[in-house]
């Protein structure tokens, strides 16, 4: 194919703003998909992202209209994954920026603009949804213009839904994004932007082409990790695989391999032939790094080594999951996973239980903290069980987050509020249109991690979106908060908490668990403390069993007998009763009140 005849773009969004729908629009109206087979959604192929109604993984896909070769690739919306984004922004030219007309500009759609912008993309604004009686096209085009300093005529109004306007979007990729520059007389380069491992196959990359080409068949090694493979088959998705002799540069396709797993093939990784290799690798990406931090545990020991493997294969198709090997005196072994955000997690968590049913029980979801010792030393600890003795350590630095809010104007205040109530700090505000507000915060990560998002959308009747980047580590009073039952510390209940809301969450938390834990046959002690020093109690009652029943008349003294007898027997079991924990206790803290 004749590289000025190729168009490589992505569609970038918010969430629900109908990225999914228009990919289907367009694979059906170049005829890539024929209409007996097309299904709504077409591109996401995980049933969780059928279900959600979101998109989890970015997909490839290959289409032609009239002489030229257009390749598409649809892109999640929500923030958790938005390095998906940024990997697909990598492989394109170009990118289509689809906009709700009912909602307009939110967060997530400002952060996708950002991140096209530094890749250098040609942006096509495009005003979807405008088939609906809520739509306002005058107020969320004049939003757009604002955004992208762009002329009123350069928007483009669709309703992906019905296809009206759909062909005009085709007609403008065509124009107006550049064809790729790659050069096909230099030795080969590709970008691997996305690896999966299939059962089946072996390693499958997703690849841009950017120098040269790769032919069925051709040694290739992989320049940062050295491994070196065969491509045993290369071809395009449209959707499904088809196979071809060869991709050329300018090119995005895929490469079946003969690699044992994808750390060989690492995303951002460049292909090049093991013959006549090149000897500047492309620019990568940087590596993920996850923030928030769970332990994994099975219901049942003998399920550890079940989890270990599902993991693994799970970790094959998602760079951005890390995990290691965890124990816990209650809940035995386990495994430590890091995410990119709570919906990673849930997600994550979901595909466990359904593609490898195992039954999880799930701790508390926390941060990564930098410590420095007395003695100079670093340290960097994942969970709160893993902090050194207080008395060792000079301070506790804490991930802080930049994030901005998008909301219409009358919610300011309340989100200005909630801010401050998580220990944030309001930087900014300004105003995109004379409705719409953007409020620039930083707050420390872990008061947002449980229910922040729930807390916003709650306080803007659900008109308010979030978007967040990790800033900076900062110095905190910080106190590891520990929780008792009967007596017994449970470390895999312990949190990392600021001085000064250490006692209202400890007594919220005992409350808590007073409502999950079961009753036993003696009193439960439920505490919070930090160090040595308790700061909060409540008491689960033990059931009475009534042992008088048996006796009638004679003197009262025989009844006394029996319940001191009774008393020391709930006494023994106080001393020596274990307490069972479900499973509840240890989500307790994902939702607050």
């Amino acid at each position: 194919m004749n590289q000025d005849h190729i168009r490589n773009f992505c569609i970038i969004a918010h969430i629900d703003h109908g990225k999914s729908t228009l990919a289907d629009r367009l694979l059906e109206m170049t005829g890539t998909v024929e209409k007996r087979n097309m299904k709504a959604q077409l591109l996401d192929k995980m049933d969780l992202e059928r279900e959600k109604g979101i998109t989890i993984k970015l997909a490839p896909v290959r289409m032609r209209h009239d002489a030229y070769e257009l390749n598409l690739i649809d892109t999640p919306g929500h923030v958790d994954f938005s390095y998906e984004v940024s990997r697909s922004l990598e492989a394109c030219e170009g990118a289509i920026l689809v906009v709700d007309a009912t909602q307009g500009i939110q967060a997530q759609t400002l952060a996708n603009v950002y991140l096209a912008m530094d890749a250098d993309l040609t942006i096509i604004p495009v005003l979807n949804k405008i088939d609906l009686p809520a739509a306002d096209v005058d107020r969320v085009s004049a939003e757009i213009i604002s955004l992208l300093g762009c002329d009123k005529d350069e928007i483009l109004h669709i309703s992906a839904k019905t296809g009206q306007g759909v062909e005009a979007v085709l007609e403008r990729v065509i124009a107006a994004v550049p064809p790729p520059k790659g050069d096909h007389a230099k030795p080969t380069r590709a970008l691997i932007f996305d690896s999966y491992y299939d059962d089946y196959r072996g390693v499958i990359l997703y690849v841009r082409i950017v120098d040269g080409a790769i032919a069925k068949n051709d040694a290739i090694t992989m320049m940062a990790t050295g491994a070196e493979g065969l491509a045993l088959e290369v071809g395009a998705l449209k959707p499904d695989m088809q196979a071809d002799k060869n991709l050329a540069s300018g090119e995005i396709g895929y490469i079946v391999t003969n690699l044992k797993s994808t750390r060989e093939a690492k995303v951002g990784d460049t292909v090049t032939l093991t013959k006549s290799s090149a000897t500047a690798a492309l620019p990568g990406y940087k590596d993920v790094k996850p923030f928030v931090y769970a332990g994994f545990f099975p219901e049942s020991n003998e399920y550890y080594q079940e989890l270990k493997d599902a993991i693994e294969k799970l970790s094959l198709s998602d760079s951005a999951l890390q995990f290691e090997p965890e124990n816990s005196p209650v809940l035995g072994f386990g495994v430590r996973v890091g995410f990119l955000g709570l919906l990673h997690m849930d997600i994550v968590k979901e595909r466990l239980e359904r593609e490898y049913n195992l039954t999880l029980v799930v701790t508390n979801p926390s941060t990564d903290y930098q410590i420095t010792l007395q003695s100079g030393e670093e340290v960097s600890i994942k969970s709160a069980a893993d902090l050194p003795d207080p008395a060792k350590i000079a301070e506790i630095r804490e991930p802080w987050i930049k994030g901005e809010v998008v909301v219409p104007k009358e919610y300011v205040g309340g989100v200005i509020q909630l801010i401050s109530s998580k220990r944030g700090l309001q930087k900014n505000l300004s105003y995109v249109d004379a409705q719409l507000a953007i409020v620039t915060f930083e707050a420390p990560l872990a008061n947002l991690l449980t229910d922040f998002y729930d807390q916003l959308k709650s306080i803007t009747s659900g008109y308010g979106s979030f978007n967040y980047d990790l800033a900076d580590y900062r110095a905190e009073d910080l106190v590891r908060l520990d929780f008792y039952v009967a007596n017994e510390r449970v470390d895999a209940l312990s949190i990392m908490v600021h001085r000064s809301e250490a006692q209202g969450l400890g007594r919220e938390i005992v409350g808590k668990l007073k409502q999950v834990i079961p009753r036993q046959n003696f009193q439960v002690a439920l505490q919070a403390g930090i160090g040595g020093k308790f700061i909060a109690r409540e008491d689960i009652s033990a059931y009475r069993k009534d042992v008088t029943t048996g006796l009638y008349g004679g003197d009262v003294s025989r009844k006394k007998k029996v319940l001191a007898k009774q008393a020391k027997g709930k006494k023994r079991m106080k001393r020596f009763g274990k307490v069972d924990i479900p499973s509840e206790a240890f989500t307790v803290l994902l939702k607050r009140d």
